[in-house]
């Protein structure tokens, strides 16, 4: 072999023993620090959620061999939420750029509004058709009720078993105006108040805006009210 092609193979042996073994030492990331990573900042996203969040971050494969960053930072990668099973992104900008997505779970324990009756379609709910039942909000539809003030006097839109929880998308503010009602119609101002005669040409929940004619045949807009009252603005 050519003297000088064996010293430039030896060191290149030499150059490559020098960075396995730079690689090998190098410090690596610590799983509990990702571990921490993931749990304070989901702690952060679920700030504000309703009843008590409890949070409980997956493991992380034993395997991964990660050189150790300075500042990892958490993300929520597109399509995941701080809610139930969900996955946290953690990312290493220097002193060697990678990316590793952790499992998680958020659960959000508070009350919720279930029937405590069976309920049929077009029923209007009362205080005693319905109970506050404490569970996992995660694990419930999506829509779930929480404040029995938005089901009292709402009309159920269809039927609920009892014990089932009430979603949003069930039910519907009861009308406050029934078209061809006859109704009052009240405006109102600095230093004035007119009140006349009209009939609803639709209906109306409470705080709809909806049209209603005049004893002369005037067309006025007005928000609906309980009570057949329509308050219009000019």
């Amino acid at each position: 072999m050519n003297p000088s092609i064996k010293i430039s193979f030896v060191l290149l042996m030499l150059l490559a023993r020098a960075a396995l073994a730079n690689d090998v030492d190098a410090p690596r990331q610590d799983h509990a620090t990702l571990r921490r990573a993931v749990e304070q900042f989901l702690h952060v996203q679920a700030a504000g959620l309703p009843g008590q969040v409890d949070i409980a971050v997956g493991a992380i494969d034993p395997r991964l061999n990660l050189s150790a960053c300075a500042a990892p930072e958490a993300f929520l990668p597109n399509g995941s939420r701080a809610w139930g099973k969900t996955t946290v992104g953690v990312r290493c900008i220097v002193p060697a750029p990678w990316t590793v997505y952790i499992p998680a779970t958020v659960r959000v324990r508070a009350d919720y509004i279930a029937a405590a009756v069976p309920l049929v379609q077009g029923q209007n709910i009362g205080p005693n058709d319905i109970a506050k039942i404490k569970g996992d909000l995660t694990a419930l539809p999506p829509g779930v009720i929480t404040d029995a003030l938005q089901a009292v006097g709402h009309t159920v839109t269809r039927s609920v078993q009892l014990g089932a929880p009430l979603r949003q998308d069930a039910l519907r503010s009861q009308q406050a105006v029934q078209q061809g009602q006859q109704v009052r119609l009240i405006s109102a101002g600095p230093g004035f108040s007119v009140s006349a005669e009209g009939r609803a040409l639709a209906g109306g929940s409470e705080g709809q805006v909806i049209q209603a004619r005049t004893s002369t045949g005037q067309v006025v807009s007005g928000v609906a009210k309980t009570g057949g009252i329509v308050e219009v603005s000019y």
